[in-house]
């Protein structure tokens, strides 16, 4: 949707770390440049994943316009590939309204997707597939022998991303990294990710998970429980599997929020780890909003 006469749309992208402070850095500098935040977390396009997700509450969301986030049932899949198409088309509608796309989120494989250039394949996922293949032995080494290119890119103990390569493989035929082509990015774009001391994040971990609770998690999972039953997958996910482990007795309260803050913890690293990869990021040290202020109006004042 770019007009050769128009200014390049320019997007300004937020990752980080869990509890790292993203949302409201986002909201800040929302405000002061006239953006609309658009969300790149895989839960929060789910409705009624409230507490457990930290979404954005009605009250910030009235202060900024937020896209991507409640527009589906907790039953419902979405891939990789639509949620590129759908950030697209929000990152155009924004420019075009005369706002500035803010894309944020920790999910760094939704990032990657708006500004890596990925060209995904369109082959939705087959859970009697996934079923029976997670049955076999050395997954690992099949990948590796219909797509070496993959295998040495996947780690053998990454389950997820190996049972989708071979599933795009079983489908297509096609080995999933030649499909997965890259091309530049249409966006102008400043990749910023808030920098933490580690003590400093663990410990905003520990709080928010506290006032996850007493903000009504427990009351939260119940409800989706009540309503979509135990075997939900997104129940499984973070913050709401160790609750369900609490509502069906197998530990208490005190463990499961432990376990809330140990499992946080360790998911943290795995997002650093990756945004560490991540060749354009700029870190923010302690997500000071004048830092980015000041890198994204330096950014804004070059020529397209």
């Amino acid at each position: 949707m770019e007009n050769k006469n128009k200014e390049k749309i320019f997007l300004l992208v937020l990752g980080g770390a869990t509890a790292s402070g993203k949302t409201a850095l986002a909201i800040e500098l929302a405000k002061r440049h006239r953006g609309t935040i658009i969300s790149a977390d895989s839960r929060q396009i789910y409705r009624e994943f409230d507490i457990g997700t930290a979404k954005a509450t009605k009250k910030e969301q009235e202060v900024v316009p937020h896209r991507l986030i409640d527009f589906l049932e907790p039953s419902e899949k979405f891939t990789l590939a639509e949620y590129q198409r759908k950030a697209k088309q929000e990152i155009e509608e924004t420019w075009a309204s005369g706002r500035m796309p803010i894309l944020t989120g920790g999910t760094g494989l939704y990032l990657r997707s708006v500004v890596g250039g990925l060209e995904i394949p369109e082959v939705p996922p087959d859970p009697a597939f996934r079923e029976e293949i997670r049955k076999a032995e050395n997954l690992h080494q099949r990948l590796l022998e219909v797509d070496p290119v993959a295998a040495g890119r996947i780690h053998e103990n990454d389950q997820v991303r190996i049972v989708r390569a071979l599933e795009v493989h079983h489908f297509t035929g096609k080995r999933i990294s030649e499909l997965q082509k890259k091309k530049e990015c249409p966006y102008r774009f400043l990749y910023l990710a808030i920098e933490e001391e580690r003590e400093v994040l663990y410990a905003r971990i520990e709080k928010r998970t506290e006032k996850m609770i007493e903000m009504g998690l427990v009351e939260e999972v119940k409800g989706i429980v009540e309503k979509h039953g135990f075997e939900l997958p997104l129940l499984r996910t973070l913050g709401y599997a160790e609750i369900v482990s609490f509502l069906k007795k197998e530990v208490s309260l005190g463990e499961a929020v432990s376990l809330i803050q140990k499992n946080t913890r360790n998911y943290a690293k795995r997002q650093l780890t990756w945004f560490r990869h991540e060749e354009e990021i700029i870190w923010v040290k302690g997500g000071s909003p004048e830092r980015a202020d000041e890198l994204l109006i330096d950014e804004r004042s070059k020529k397209s």
